[in-house]
């Protein structure tokens, strides 16, 4: 057996911060990944409120919302990185269309192209920015389904996470994604950071389930995300944890 370690992908992946971890922002937090590569992660800690709510973020844009299922739900903290710029998670909303079909507008591709490079370049400089430029290069041989906004990160699993203006005019108008999180800021690790805090077993990993994200309330997020893994906070002294 070769002694090299496969490298782990732990795109659409919650990180559990383990009951030792003492940050204000990361302590008891989930984050979920939406990209994950050699070059280092970029996710959305999905229970930690802001300030203020979703409807206070909508009235600051001068925004109607005419969408009465967010009106009372919670604006997050998605990290400590670009914190006055919004991060919309929400399910997939581009058409269906067939791998490796020529009719891909390239505009799609290039906006992809776009999104990453704008969250790489919100990055802290001194963290290596998050990596999807392989992947995104790779699109041009394998065409993914459009997304119905200008800059979107589609994300394995079915979940998209949109940068652009157009989402949040959509919810707006009272239309737009069914299961949406909006938050302020991300978190980022650099290349071989993430999988340091790994083995110093600040996080609990586990595959993301949606319904934790969307249909669970906020405060409840940590004890649902844990119990994926059949834990409870209770079980885990500090100090101690598995990756």
């Amino acid at each position: 057996m070769s002694s090299d370690t496969a490298p782990i992908n732990l795109t659409h992946h919650f990180l559990i911060a383990m009951p030792g971890l003492n940050d204000e922002l990361f302590g008891k937090s989930v984050v979920y990944l939406c990209e994950h590569s050699a070059r280092g992660a970029l996710g959305l800690i999905i229970n930690k409120p802001a300030d203020n709510g979703l409807g206070e973020l909508f009235e600051r844009l001068e925004l109607p919302l005419r969408r009465e299922d967010l009106r009372d739900a919670p604006l997050l903290r998605g990290g400590p990185l670009q914190t006055e710029r919004g991060f919309v998670l929400h399910e997939a909303m581009g058409a269906a269309q067939t791998v490796g079909s020529d009719e891909t507008p390239p505009a799609i591709r290039e906006a992809i192209r776009e999104a990453l490079a704008s969250l790489e370049r919100a990055a802290s400089p001194s963290a290596e920015p998050p990596a999807a430029e392989a992947d995104a290069e790779a699109s041009d041989d394998e065409p993914v389904a459009p997304s119905a906004y200008a800059s979107s990160l589609r994300i394995e699993g079915g979940l998209e996470m949109t940068t652009s203006r157009d989402v949040l005019e959509a919810l707006s108008s009272g239309a737009g994604p069914r299961k949406v999180m909006v938050s302020l800021g991300y978190s980022s690790w650099g290349e071989g950071q993430l999988e340091s805090e790994l083995a110093e077993n600040n996080w609990l990993t586990v595959a993301a389930d949606p319904a934790v994200i969307f249909d669970t309330p906020v405060e409840q997020r940590y004890e649902k995300a844990m119990a994926l893994l059949g834990l409870a906070p209770w079980m885990l002294a500090p100090g101690s944890g598995r990756a």
